[in-house]
Parts: structure tokens; C-alpha cells; sequence
């Protein structure tokens, strides 16, 4: 273990920790959760997804690093508001059940190629937008807090390219708020354990929840971080690792988590050349899965300096921590110029955020745009082209 294994872990342990615990916060905000149930939330995801990857590099010698999914986590923020509690556990259950359904069975990369990746990424993309655009009306509330977060987002890359920019706006933001706002009393914090939740299971959840956070699950981070891995060189175990994060989903359901799968942003850091020597860098992983499971720990304190935060600067980090997800899908989603209207219609439909016949807006996006891609014949240069391609190769 070196310096290079360590801060590699701390930072992508702040991935999961910054970000993804205040986007939770705020489907608790959005659903009307009780402080309770928030705290079994929050502290299970961790502690489970934490642990789950600390096993996975162990075992396998392999940087396999991660807590939840954050992008699920972006589309639940909208999503998750007209279920109850059970609802949600249900879905959530049923979601690692196919996830795992798919690990087992060794089809994974066979459903995956039925969606096309740039409708995914329009979806995704739509989502997160409506999250980006709140920086604007966040700054006009606060503008100090805020001016001072969008510095640290510049400043910070130029001291050190791998200290992550959400880093600076953490730091700046919360030295604005030092100087510059009046923070109420914390509540007391009892301690609070993870209980179980009694799962519900309806139609409405499974097409609205369930397929959605499979699905953002499998090709935003489990898909990412197998690739990371192979590009940096690691031969990872595809099935199992897809079988493994699809019990770790099911399980924190039964406490109200929403997922405990490997990260792809995450991964991708901790298996990369800044984590030090290709055989040493499942430390980065184990140090990264140490942090996220501690702070999964004691998440019941953590929850009350979070709500210590004002509801414009939870809502400017939220924003902040989603840039880099939202940068990455458009590019992907518009880059691919053999898909246009389809990628634009799931865009559309997916900001709208407009629920129909009980269906969410991110499901309905992924209809219309794979419905329009067919009726457009979008896709079929790129399939000719790589049919034309392999014939030439034989």
C-alpha cells in the first residue's frame, strides 16, 4: 500500500459520499420519509455497498470500488415521490432481482445491446438537466455561498488535476457558508440501526421504479466499471460481479436501499494509473470501500449535519455533483449521429418529468425513442457499417 493507493481511495470514496448522500436526502425530502427511515437508507447502502466491494478486491485482486448507484439515485429524486416506502422496497427488490436474473444467467450484454446506449444516455441526460438548471436560481439566492462554491470548481483542478472539481465546490461552498450564513441548532442524533421494511409489490412500481434502476444500474455503472476495468488492463469477473451488485440491490431493499453494486466512476479511478502499480491498486479499492462503509457507519450523525445545510446549497451541490454524468451523456447521446430524432425525443420526454397512465417519464422516453428509432430506421448505418466492417476483417 502507498500514497498513490490512498488518495486514490479517499477520492472515490468522496464520489459516494458527497454527491450520492445528499441526492438521498433528497428523495427522503421529495417521498416524506421519515428521519428514521432516511437513516436505515442511508446507512445500509453504505455500509453494504462499502463492504461488498472491500470483498470483492480482496478476493479477487482487483480494484473493484463503489457504494450505490448515483445516477439511480439522480432519477429517483423524481421518480420515487408517489410510492410509499414498501412500494419503493418492493421495486427496489425486484430491480436487484433482475439484475441478478441476468449476472446468473450470462445474458446481460445481450438485453443490454436491445436498449440503444445513446437513448439511455438522452434519458439519463434529461433527468439530470432539471438538477443542473437549479445552480442558476441557487446562485440568485445565495450569491456569496455560491460564487465562492463556483471559484472552488475552477481553482481546485488547477492546484491538482486529480483532486475531482465537486471537491473544490465543497470546500468553498462550505467556508461561504461559515462566513456568510447563520446556522440553526442541530437536533439530537439518537442512534438509529437499518430496519426492515416490509416490501409491497405492484405493476406500477416494476415499470415505473424496478426496470429504470436496473437499467441505469447496469449501463452506468456496472457496464462502466467492467470497461474501465479491461481497459486498464484487469481480466474482471463479468458475471459474478453483475450477480453479486444484483443481491447486494435486493438486500438493502429490505431496509429501504435503493442499491449496493460496484461504481463506474469509481472503478474507473481506483483501477487507472493514479492509483499506483497495477498490482497494488485493489488497495485504492479496499481503502475506498473502508470509507464508504464507515461512513455508512455513522450515517445517523452524519444525517444531522447534513440537515444543518440549507436547502440552496443542498440543491448547488446536487447540481455540481451531477455536471460530470450530465457532460458525459449528452456527449455520448448527440454524438451518435445515427440516431437524431429518437435520441431528441427520449431527451424531451425525459425532462418533462410528466408521469403517464401511472408509467414515469424515463420509461416512457425510452419507448418513444426506441419506437422512433425503428420507425426512422436510426441505427441501421451504424449496424451495416460494422457488419461491412467484420466482413472485411474475415
Amino acid at each position: 500500500m502507498n500514497s498513490q493507493n490512498i488518495s486514490a481511495g479517499i477520492l472515490s470514496a468522496l464520489m459516494a459520499c458527497t454527491g450520492g448522500a445528499i441526492l438521498v436526502m433528497n428523495i427522503g425530502n421529495v417521498s416524506g420519509l421519515s428521519q428514521a427511515e432516511l437513516v436505515s437508507w442511508l446507512s445500509i447502502i453504505y455500509l453494504v455497498g462499502g463492504s461488498l466491494n472491500i470483498l470483492l478486491s480482496l478476493w479477487y485482486k482487483i480494484p473493484i470500488a463503489g457504494a450505490h448507484s448515483i445516477t439511480a439515485a439522480a432519477f429517483l429524486s423524481t421518480a420515487a415521490a408517489p410510492f410509499s416506502s414498501q412500494e419503493l422496497a418492493g421495486s427496489f427488490l425486484m430491480a436487484g432481482g433482475l439484475i441478478a436474473l441476468l449476472g446468473f444467467s450470462g445474458i446481460f450484454k445481450k438485453i443490454l445491446e436491445l436498449i440503444p446506449k445513446p437513448l439511455i444516455d438522452s434519458m439519463l441526460a434529461g433527468l439530470i438537466l432539471n438538477y443542473a438548471v437549479q445552480i442558476v436560481p441557487a446562485f440568485k439566492e445565495a450569491p456569496f455561498v455560491a460564487g465562492l462554491a463556483i471559484l472552488g470548481f475552477f481553482l481546485v483542478p488547477k492546484i491538482s488535476r486529480s483532486i475531482p472539481p465537486l471537491l473544490g465546490v465543497l470546500v468553498f461552498g462550505v467556508l461561504g457558508l461559515f462566513l456568510g450564513y447563520d446556522f440553526p441548532m442541530a437536533a439530537e442524533a439518537p442512534f438509529t440501526l437499518p430496519h426492515f421494511v416490509i416490501p409491497a409489490f405492484t405493476a406500477q412500481g416494476f415499470l415505473s421504479i424496478s426496470i429504470p434502476v436496473a437499467v441505469l444500474i447496469l449501463s452506468n455503472d456496472i457496464a462502466v466499471a467492467l470497461a474501465a476495468l479491461k481497459k486498464n488492463g484487469f481480466d474482471p469477473p463479468i458475471n459474478k460481479a453483475i450477480a453479486i451488485s444484483g443481491v447486494g440491490t435486493s438486500f438493502v431493499s429490505l431496509f429501504g436501499g435503493h442499491s449496493a453494486n460496484i461504481g463506474g466512476m469509481m472503478t474507473a479511478l481506483c483501477s487507472s494509473d493514479e492509483a499506483g502499480q497495477k498490482e497494488y491498486r485493489f488497495w485504492a479499492a479496499v481503502i475506498s470501500g473502508s470509507a464508504v462503509a464507515l461512513f455508512g457507519l455513522f450515517a445517523w450523525k452524519i444525517i444531522v449535519i447534513l440537515a444543518l445545510l440549507p436547502g440552496f446549497f443542498i440543491t448547488l451541490i446536487t447540481g455540481f455533483s451531477l455536471l460530470g454524468v450530465l457532460l458525459s451523456s449528452l456527449q455520448s447521446a448527440f454524438r451518435a449521429s445515427h440516431y437524431r430524432y429518437s435520441v431528441l425525443f427520449a431527451f424531451i420526454i425525459a425532462i418533462s418529468n410528466v408521469s403517464f397512465l401511472g408509467i414515469s417519464s424515463a420509461v416512457w422516453s425510452l419507448v418513444v425513442g426506441g419506437i422512433a428509432a425503428k420507425l426512422l430506421g436510426e441505427g441501421k448505418v451504424q449496424e451495416r457499417s460494422e457488419t461491412v466492417r467484420q466482413k472485411k476483417a474475415v
